[in-house]
């Protein structure tokens, strides 16, 4: 990992995705998850200060270590033991049907076999569990689509593997779930390229 990726990039994205418009997205959705809980992609644990006193377990993957003194800063008041495994989301080391509930935010783009991460991630999840997803990702506007899938390959290097373009319901659905939620909706603080969103709640679908 270069200096890019590990110092300047890692910044940068916290710095802007702190924003109110982010926060207030973060905690409506984050604020759902109760019992024993997977998150992938914490990231700088931006999404740390939103779960509820519900939560009595917080597991999180994340492959890269981004700003740990931050991510120390945001968990150290947590009301629930946080447990950070060093890996991607594709295998994850976690026994059949353990979690209540499993959260991604904005990670999905990131991961180079997002279909193969989300099935580890219904494996995990108990018969009942539930999978809370806020994701950016490819437009309903075509011609913003097009754009998005121009500018893909220039987004993947400044933006550290991230995709403009990934089509999350798509995804969720191959990787067996049942979505019974899902919102389309554009975020007003961000460019159009990136602000197209996906929020949702599935299930296994077994």
């Amino acid at each position: 990992m270069g200096l890019y990726a590990k110092h300047i990039f890692p910044r940068l994205m916290d710095w802007a995705m702190s924003g109110e418009e982010f926060q207030r997205l973060r905690s409506e959705l984050v604020s759902q998850a109760s019992g024993t809980v997977l998150e992938i992609g914490l990231g700088t644990g931006l999404n740390l200060p939103y779960y509820s006193r519900q939560v009595t377990w917080l597991h999180a993957v994340e492959p890269a270590i981004l700003l740990p003194k931050r991510l120390a800063q945001r968990g150290k008041n947590a009301l629930y033991p946080i447990d950070i495994t060093r890996i991607s989301a594709e295998i994850l080391p976690f026994d059949d049907r353990t979690f209540d509930y499993a959260v991604s935010t904005w990670t999905l783009c990131t991961i180079p076999d997002p279909v193969r991460a989300l099935q580890e991630v219904r494996r995990v999840l108990k018969p009942s569990g539930q999978f809370l997803f806020l994701e950016h990702g490819r437009s309903e506007d075509d011609k913003i689509a097009k754009w998005q899938d121009r500018l893909n390959p220039i987004q993947n290097i400044i933006g550290c593997g991230c995709h403009l373009n990934r089509r999350i319901d798509q995804l969720v659905q191959q990787a067996g779930f049942s979505t019974t939620e899902l919102d389309r909706f554009v975020m007003q603080t961000v460019p159009r390229l990136g602000g197209a969103m996906y929020r949702g709640r599935a299930f296994r679908g077994d």
